[in-house]
């Protein structure tokens, strides 16, 4: 991955998001795409209804969730030491990996994510949480792209509301009121990734084109977060009334 380490922790503290090109290589796409089309192919099924959620058609997958608790080689990719050392001056902190999943946004069918803080579903304060969010497809102006409003995670959590989309179920009460046009639009070649803090707003739109969106996204916090019961209640009353699966 190229990376100026002064540089992206500067950006990513000033406007809550940074992008970093080739955070993984060809091959390495190649092999993260060739693993999760085996473990749809031959393990999903078997797995429990917490590991994926569908799209409105109940057959085509929208998310793949917990993949470092059911599939040992993204667990493994997740604790990659490089990947550590990367994200853990931006996490303040030892680098605790807590998720590995996928928003796989298919061609003509993929939903969109309503504007939300992910520290809406995280629930951890302080927020020193971040995802890595790397493109295994290209990532356009036309296949839903993910758009964050730069500097947001210094005004803190922002009132929620649920959303009724299943995968995002709770999001903010209000949209953004920055212009889409001031948003940053985070377009991507296969192996580039943005790095979002938790409390940056962002959200894409529907995928209409014929060119599927796959990201994958490992989730990290600081050792040291706690979980805030104020949240965490707001989040499971959303989750309740629109479940993942």
């Amino acid at each position: 991955m190229n990376t100026d380490s002064t540089q992206y922790l500067a950006d990513y503290e000033r406007d809550g998001v940074v992008l970093i090109h080739q955070f993984l290589n060809a091959d390495e796409v190649i092999a993260v795409r060739a693993e999760l089309e085996r473990y749809i192919r031959d393990d999903l099924a078997a797995q429990p209804v917490d590991a994926r959620t569908f799209e409105k058609d109940e057959k085509t997958v929208r998310n793949l969730w917990r993949l470092e608790k059911y599939n040992p080689w993204f667990r493994q990719l997740g604790e990659r030491a490089d990947i550590r050392a990367l994200v853990a001056p931006l996490l303040h902190g030892e680098p605790v990996l807590v998720g590995v999943e996928t928003f796989n946004k298919p061609a003509r069918i993929g939903s969109g994510v309503p504007y939300h803080q992910d520290n809406a579903y995280f629930c951890q304060t302080p927020p020193d949480m971040l995802t890595v969010w790397i493109a295994i497809d290209s990532v356009t102006e036309a296949n839903g792209p993910v758009f964050f409003v730069k500097g947001s995670h210094k005004a803190g959590m922002q009132p929620t509301k649920p959303s009724g989309v299943r995968g995002n179920s709770i999001g903010m009460a209000e949209p953004s009121s920055v212009p889409l046009a001031e948003q940053f639009c985070g377009l991507l070649a296969p192996g580039d990734a943005t790095i979002h803090q938790c409390e940056t707003i962002h959200h894409s739109a529907p995928n209409t084109t014929n060119f599927s969106r796959l990201g994958l996204l490992l989730v990290y916090r600081g050792s040291h977060t706690q979980t805030d019961p104020t949240l965490k209640t707001a989040y499971a009353a959303a989750a309740a009334a629109t479940p993942p699966a």
